[in-house]
């Protein structure tokens, strides 16, 4: 039996789907809230859906059957600006699970980003050796929570502390696929522009404000939610690989290429609408990530990963395009 937490989110809800699917029996720790969250489950055979405050209450009752904790929940927006919710719900929660599996003996796999890098200029290597890890400057505060946390869990390693018996924490760069529909403006960019497509108006991108990259020709790791999934299993089942890792396609595309999939997989022309990015966020825009996937695969991960073509027609053909596009 496996915990989830965020397992009605985005990420979460497709783990959720692959453990059962497989025949694991799983418990959500997730508030479902008003917005439809509860459709990511609906297909899912659950032992319990337990409210995060009540978490280690449910543990204390559980946690001898657990046989790993896959921690997703987190306050994910880019835009909150409340850093006492970012502490509490990002760091202080991540300390305390992690220190509960350390205890219990129970592996543990949690989610970091890529948001962790800001703005790249120290690259994009998970190495988490702390004085790597203090050069970092994420650019928002998720990001900065995210990297509070893996700098919290770097320093407990260096140091020799107890953890759990296997651990990753997984660096994941810009995912997209089913089950991302309660995210709204903070969806992929692939959900948004299905649906500028599918209303009838052109594909809208951001105008490039370096000399550098042409409109449309800023890049993105993009990275399939199901390689995400298999990822995640693989170091939750492995028993030897532990550490920070990127979860990235290792190879960035652009935003003109992602359009173009969309096009490509509607059967609609092209047509691409150019416009200013807002000036709130246009001095922290980032105009390049690529996951190094190096420390993965020698780790031994193995499967290739989605072409971004592939994944955006399975993501249109096999969810968005049907009646219900869950999972």
């Amino acid at each position: 039996m496996y915990l989830v937490t965020g397992g009605a989110g985005f990420i979460g809800s497709n783990i959720v789907a692959a453990l059962t699917e497989r025949g694991d029996r799983v418990i959500v720790s997730d508030r479902l809230r008003s917005n439809g969250k509860w459709r990511n489950l609906a297909k899912r055979e659950l032992e319990d859906i337990v409210p995060p405050e009540n978490l280690f209450e449910m543990l204390d009752g559980w946690g001898e059957r657990l046989e790993g904790v896959v921690h997703m929940g987190a306050i994910s927006s880019t835009l909150e600006t409340d850093g006492d919710r970012l502490v509490e719900n990002n760091f202080r929660l991540s300390r305390d699970l992690w220190r509960w599996c350390a205890r219990n003996r129970v592996p543990f796999v949690y989610a970091s980003s890529a948001a962790t890098y800001g703005d790249g200029s120290q690259g994009f290597d998970d190495a988490m050796t702390p004085e790597y890890l203090a050069s970092l400057r994420p650019l928002n505060g998720y990001g900065w929570s995210k990297h509070l946390f893996d700098r919290w869990v770097a320093r407990r390693v260096a140091e020799g502390e107890r953890q759990p018996p296997h651990w990753a924490g997984l660096k994941f760069f810009n995912v997209y696929g089913p089950n991302e529909y309660h995210k709204g403006g903070q969806a992929s960019v692939a959900w948004n522009l299905f649906n500028q497509v599918k209303s009838g108006e052109p594909a809208k991108l951001f105008q490039s404000h370096r000399s550098d990259y042409a409109d449309g020709g800023q890049l993105r790791d993009f990275i399939w939610v199901g390689d995400c999934v298999a990822v995640t299993l693989w170091l939750l089942d492995r028993g030897r690989a532990s550490g920070l890792f990127n979860v990235g396609t290792g190879r960035a595309r652009s935003f003109a290429d992602l359009a173009k999939a969309v096009f490509a997989a509607m059967g609609e022309a092209e047509r691409i609408e150019y416009i200013p990015t807002p000036e709130t966020i246009r001095d922290k825009y980032q105009y390049f990530t690529e996951a190094s996937t190096a420390r993965l695969r020698a780790a031994g991960y193995s499967e290739p990963f989605t072409e971004l073509e592939t994944g955006v027609k399975r993501y249109l053909q096999d969810f968005l395009l049907h009646e219900d596009p869950t999972v």
